[in-house]
């Protein structure tokens, strides 16, 4: 009843954007007037119209690959915002041994800008100690340096040096729970400005570090993630917010990892909402079939937990999609080979799972070599549920406006798909069925309102709109002014 009354809604939505001062007909159908405005909008207005679009949640989002380079400086040199830690970063390429400091040439796998906090800094030799720097103390170049070294920004880039530098370089950063609180609180803060209305990200709570080196309890950490939620500037972007709890699928204690990590999600259900199982899928030691027998023990005993696990982030075909569908997952994080496996494209159709779709991801990381050989469309349009999402928006420097951006200007979507597509990411959530439904109701009621506004307004709406482009757009589509 409920879905039959939605759906009725969203069609008496779709029937007042008429828009006849736009495009100057008496009453043109919805998906009639976008077409034209498609052809008629340049690109910076397509754009600007898509940052105001209301969007519905962003559902494959991994916290720590997330946040814009700027927003890790900021905290990671202010001891005020970040619970009075110092962090220093390897910029001098010194080796040493028996307390001297080898020539470069001497040096095998330097990882510039890789960052520790002040309780390792001090236990380091003097020698080890001249190879790190403050991070308040960088200089001009060593800063942009340190700021470029956890993106994607030069050509050449790929899935190497995000898998096994990125996440190297940010270490022990990623181990202080009030930054990742507050780079939580500001992911809420700049979604909410391009319109969502939930989030649903990935961030762990075991491992973290004090400031005198020290483990937190892994409960006191989910404490600080829930105080953190309840001020005043979380609360006031307008988004809400859930977590998932990751688990690095080809590590050699990975089922162990599941069980502990299960029992924690099913303790603390009032934030974490799901696991995500994760990690590079071109490393077979992490294959689905790997936890089967480990869910299957869990569930015989504890209520079940929803599952998103990355499957078909690769550029080779295999049946991980359907394996993962047998682990008892509803959310495909990626789904990129599943065009390769027919079977599985026919049972999903029209059915409980759905794809994370991750349009910039897959184009940086090289599993597509251009849009043309993105499968998103084909899934769209045999029925197969999609819904956009981020990943490792930072990493990209880019935007969840970016990713509909892509999927409108590659894939020449309708009215319908376009407003679909934020419609599934609320509906295959893993928030509780009434904080849903209240998503939702939210999401129809924005839409309205865009429709009317545009539809009072016209092109005279996007005048004002300060959208912000940051470096993928303006690299892939040159829509940043010099």
């Amino acid at each position: 009843m409920k879905n039959s009354k939605r759906k009725l809604h969203g069609l008496m939505l779709l029937s007042l954007l008429t828009l006849s001062s736009l495009v100057g007909a008496t009453q043109p159908i919805p998906a009639a007037w976008f077409e034209t405005f498609k052809q008629q909008a340049s690109p910076e207005q397509l754009y600007d119209f898509l940052y105001l679009l209301p969007k519905g949640g962003d559902l494959h989002n991994h916290l720590s690959g997330s946040n814009f380079s700027e927003w890790w400086f900021e905290l990671a040199t202010d001891q005020q915002l970040n619970g009075g830690y110092r962090y220093y970063t390897q910029i001098f390429a010194n080796m040493c041994q028996n307390g001297n400091a080898l020539e470069f040439s001497s040096i095998g796998n330097f990882l510039a800008f890789r960052n520790i906090q002040h309780s390792h800094y001090e236990q380091l030799g003097e020698c080890e100690k001249s190879q790190y720097k403050a991070l308040n103390e960088l200089n001009s170049a060593e800063k942009q340096g340190w700021l470029n070294s956890i993106r994607l920004d030069k050509s050449g880039e790929g899935r190497d040096e995000f898998f096994e530098k990125h996440w190297p370089r940010l270490n022990e950063l990623m181990n202080n729970p009030y930054i990742q609180a507050a780079l939580l609180v500001k992911n809420m803060q700049a979604f909410g400005q391009e319109n969502l209305v939930y989030l649903e990200t990935q961030v762990g709570a075991r491992n973290m570090l004090r400031a005198d080196g020290s483990f937190f309890e892994p409960a006191d950490v989910v404490d600080i993630y829930r105080q953190r939620l309840a001020q005043k500037d979380a609360l006031s972007s307008g988004v809400t917010t859930r977590l998932q709890y990751t688990l690095l699928r080809f590590t050699p204690d990975a089922e162990q990892q599941l069980e502990w990590i299960y029992r924690f999600v099913d303790q603390h259900r009032d934030l974490y909402v799901g696991i995500n199982m994760a990690g590079r899928e071109d490393n077979d030691k992490g294959y689905p079939l790997r936890f089967l027998s480990t869910l299957r023990k869990l569930r015989s005993t504890l209520p079940a937990v929803d599952l998103s696990i990355h499957a078909g982030e690769v550029d080779e075909p295999n049946f991980h999609v359907r394996d993962t569908l047998l682990l008892g997952a509803t959310r495909i994080g990626h789904g990129v080979n599943l065009i390769d496996d027919p079977q599985t494209m026919l049972l999903m159709r029209n059915g409980q799972a759905m794809v994370e779709i991750n349009l910039v991801s897959n184009l940086l990381l090289e599993y597509i070599n251009d849009y043309s050989q993105h499968p998103f469309p084909e899934y769209l349009r045999t029925g197969i549920p999609v819904a956009l999402s981020t990943d490792d928006r930072g990493m990209w420097d880019s935007t969840m406006t970016d990713e509909y951006y892509v999927a409108v200007k590659q894939f020449n979507l309708s009215w319908q798909e376009l407003i679909k597509l934020g419609e599934n990411s609320l509906q295959y959530s893993f928030v509780d069925e009434k904080t849903k439904q209240r998503l939702l109701a939210q999401y129809d009621a924005r839409l309205e309102k865009f429709i009317k506004d545009f539809k009072r307004q016209g092109m005279n709406m996007l005048k004002s709109t300060q959208s912000p482009k940051r470096g993928f757009i303006c690299q892939y589509y040159s829509l940043c002014k010099p």
